[in-house]
């Protein structure tokens, strides 16, 4: 078994921090758009939306996470097939977590880059948040190169990625 590279680095922007993360795809930009926004196309990876994105928000619900409510995802900009900004909202009782997310896409030559990017308002979370984007973020690579996601096994990703996203962000344990 090998353990898979932690991939996702600290990124300040004028809203606070952020982790960053990027792939890229041997495809269009129009696939690769397609593979992060069409709810089938997202199931094969992460989750699926429904609802009319023109009202500008969707309801979200992840498909491999177990016991996880379905959240509102406020689309913030959306330009086709370049730039994908959202903002989740999930309520545990009493609190409310606001998440923004972005995903950002560029073609040259025949390859298309994802960077994707979520920011992390308290640094104890990106201990977990890092590993669980890396692995999702393979998934879609596997998906996307008629691998089955499935092969992509979470525990090769938490907690063994942990430490890079704890230095990134400058936490010890």
């Amino acid at each position: 078994m090998t353990i898979p590279t932690a991939t996702g680095h600290r990124r300040d922007l004028a809203e606070g921090p952020y982790c960053e993360w990027t792939r890229t795809f041997r495809a269009p930009i129009e696939d690769v758009w397609a593979a992060v926004t069409e709810p089938q196309r997202l199931a094969r990876w992460l989750g699926t939306w429904t609802g009319d994105p023109a009202s500008g928000e969707v309801k979200f619900q992840m498909t491999f996470e177990d016991e996880m409510p379905a959240e509102r995802f406020r689309i913030d900009e959306c330009d086709a097939p370049h730039r994908l900004w959202i903002t989740t909202s999930m309520t545990d009782g009493e609190n409310t977590e606001h998440w923004q997310l972005r995903l950002d896409l560029a073609e040259e030559g025949g390859i298309t880059t994802l960077t994707f990017a979520q920011n992390v308002p308290d640094p104890t979370m990106v201990e977990s948040v890092g590993p669980g984007w890396d692995y999702y973020l393979d998934r879609l690579v596997a998906a996307e190169a008629d691998r089955d996601p499935a092969t992509v096994s979470f525990e090769d990703y938490y907690p063994a990625l942990s430490e890079h996203y704890r230095k990134e962000f400058g936490r010890t344990q």
